[in-house]
């Protein structure tokens, strides 16, 4: 399903976000806007990755617009993950600051969990190996809605 969304005279694009953690995985860590569009003089496209929202009261640095990291660990060698470390859900209502009402452009919001093991890793701990060396030992699971399609007049 995409959303396409029409001009609002005068306004900018503004978005409520709202993500809860599935019980069965690891807390959430942060949420990010996707913003894409392409120039129209060069023609060349841009994408901008913008974290909006921090787990654990921390704030996106303003000039990079990224999360500090949150001290969310993973012990490999039996998968554990921190404890009251992350958030249960994450909302925000985000106002894009550099809209222009004349662009075409793409929105998507991605949430990411706190890392955990890999697949191959938690085989390697049910089998008291030691985890393969040529590929992490954690990944980060990501969840991301449909896109939202702005369009000028």
């Amino acid at each position: 399903m995409c959303l396409d969304l029409a001009p609002s005279e005068g306004k900018a694009l503004s978005f409520l976000i709202w993500a809860m953690r599935d019980i069965n995985a690891a807390p959430l860590q942060r949420v990010q806007i996707i913003k894409g569009w392409v120039d129209r003089v060069t023609g060349k496209p841009h994408e901008e990755v913008i974290d909006v929202l921090c787990s654990d009261g921390l704030m996106p640095d303003p000039e990079t617009n990224r999360c500090p990291d949150n001290g969310a660990r993973v012990n490999i060698n039996d998968c554990s993950i921190s404890k009251n470390v992350g958030a249960s859900e994450l909302k925000t209502l985000w106002e894009d600051p550099d809209f222009d009402p004349s662009q075409k452009a793409f929105y998507y919001v991605r949430v990411l969990e706190n890392p955990t093991c890999r697949w191959s890793t938690w085989d390697a701990v049910r089998e008291g190996i030691k985890p393969r060396s040529d590929i992490p030992a954690t990944i980060q699971e990501r969840a991301w809605s449909s896109p939202i399609w702005y369009e000028p007049n």
